[in-house]
C-alpha cells in the first residue's frame, strides 16, 4: 500500500509536457493606391474587405482632388496621404510605412476581382512564392484600349527577352508579396513604372514567383483611367533600358560595342582593301573615323566587363539582405 501511494506521489511530481506553440496567424495588408478614384474607392474596399476579412486595407491618397480619402475611410479602410505625385512614390512609402507578412497591392478603380484575392494569397504561401502576378483576362472586348494593349505586348516581350520569360502581363496592377520581397524592394520608380522595377526585382534575384490569369473589368462611369499610353509607354520603356544597363551592363555594352564595331568595320574595309591595292590611304578621315569608332567599340566593352564585376557584387549584397528575411509559410495564413 504504501509503495503505491509512493508511486502516484511520484507521477504527480512529474512536469507535464510542453504543449505545442499554436501557429502564428500571419498578417495580411491589401494596399490601394488611388488618386481621385471617389467613384470606385469604396466598392475596391468593401470587396476587398470581404473577401480577405482578416486583412487590413490601406488607402493611401495621392493629392486627390476629390473625396475619395472620405470614401474610403467611410468604408472602413486606413487612410494616409502621400503628397509627392506618382504610383511609384506612392507604392515606395506604402512598402515602408506597413508592416506584415503578406501584401496584396491592387489598384483603387475597381477593374480587378476581388473573389481572386484568396486565390492569389494561397498560391503566394503554398509555393511558397515572394511574388504572385495576377495576369489580366478581359471580361469583354472594349477593356483594354488598342494602345495599351499592343504596348503591353511590347513591354513585356522586351522584358522577357533581357531578363526572361516567366510572366505574361508585366504591367498588372494586381500582385501578392511576401515581406522579404516588399523589405528588400529599392522602389526607385516614381511613376506608372513601378511595375517594371517590381518584375524585375523578381527576376533579378531569381526569386520563387507564379502567375494566375484574373477577370479584368471594364472601368464604371464616372471613373478614368490616368495611364498614358505613349507618355508613360515611353517612361515604361526607358525604366527597361535603364534596368538592362544597370542589372544587365555586359550583355547591354556588349550589343553596342558590337554594333559600333561592326560600323568600324564597313567604314574601314574598303580603306584597308584600297592601301593593299595601291599602297596608298586616299580616303584618310575616314580610316580615321573608323578607326576611333573602333576605339569606341573596345571602351564599350571594357566598362561591360567592369560593371558586370560591379553588378556581381551588388547583386550578391541584394541577395543576402533577401535571405535575412525569413520565407512565408502555408500554415496560420490569414487568407
Amino acid at each position: 500500500m504504501g509503495s503505491a501511494s509512493s508511486s502516484l506521489a511520484a507521477d504527480a511530481a512529474l512536469p507535464e509536457a510542453p504543449q505545442a506553440p499554436a501557429p502564428r496567424r500571419l498578417s495580411l495588408a491589401v494596399l490601394v493606391p488611388c488618386f481621385n478614384e471617389e467613384a470606385t474607392v469604396a466598392q475596391v474596399v468593401e470587396e476587398f474587405r470581404a473577401a480577405l476579412p482578416d486583412a487590413t486595407v490601406y488607402v493611401y491618397d495621392n493629392a486627390s482632388s476629390d473625396r475619395t480619402a472620405d470614401r474610403a475611410r467611410a468604408a472602413g479602410a486606413v487612410v494616409r496621404r502621400e503628397e509627392m505625385p506618382g504610383k511609384g512614390n506612392v507604392v515606395r512609402r506604402m512598402f515602408a510605412d506597413i508592416d506584415a507578412d503578406v501584401y496584396l497591392l491592387v489598384d483603387g478603380d475597381a477593374t480587378y476581382d476581388a473573389a481572386r484575392a484568396p486565390d492569389l494569397v494561397k498560391l503566394l504561401l503554398s509555393g511558397p512564392y515572394d511574388l504572385v502576378n495576377g495576369a489580366r483576362v478581359p471580361e469583354s472586348a472594349g477593356v483594354y484600349r488598342q494602345g495599351h494593349r499592343v504596348g503591353n505586348r511590347l513591354l513585356t516581350g522586351l522584358i522577357g527577352f533581357v531578363f526572361g520569360q516567366r510572366f505574361v502581363d508585366i504591367l498588372s496592377g494586381y500582385k501578392a508579396f511576401s515581406r522579404r520581397f516588399v523589405k528588400t524592394f529599392p522602389a526607385l520608380a516614381s511613376g506608372f513604372e513601378i511595375e517594371t522595377e517590381l518584375t524585375v526585382h523578381a527576376l533579378d534575384l531569381r526569386m520563387p514567383v507564379a502567375e494566375i490569369p484574373t477577370p479584368y473589368r471594364e472601368r464604371i462611369a464616372g471613373s478614368m483611367s490616368k495611364l498614358s499610353t505613349y507618355r508613360d509607354g515611353l517612361r515604361i520603356l526607358w525604366m527597361i533600358v535603364t534596368l538592362a544597363k544597370e542589372e544587365r551592363p555586359l550583355p547591354f555594352f556588349g550589343w553596342i560595342s558590337l554594333v559600333l564595331a561592326l560600323i568600324s568595320l564597313a567604314l574601314g574595309i574598303p580603306v584597308v582593301v584600297e592601301f593593299f591595292r595601291t599602297g596608298l590611304v586616299p580616303r584618310l578621315p575616314t580610316a580615321v573615323l573608323s578607326m576611333g569608332i573602333m576605339v569606341l567599340s573596345f571602351l564599350g566593352l571594357a566598362c561591360g566587363l567592369i560593371l558586370d564585376t560591379v553588378t556581381r557584387g551588388r547583386r550578391e549584397q541584394k541577395r543576402l539582405r533577401y535571405l535575412a528575411f525569413p520565407s512565408v509559410h502555408g500554415d496560420g495564413a490569414g487568407s
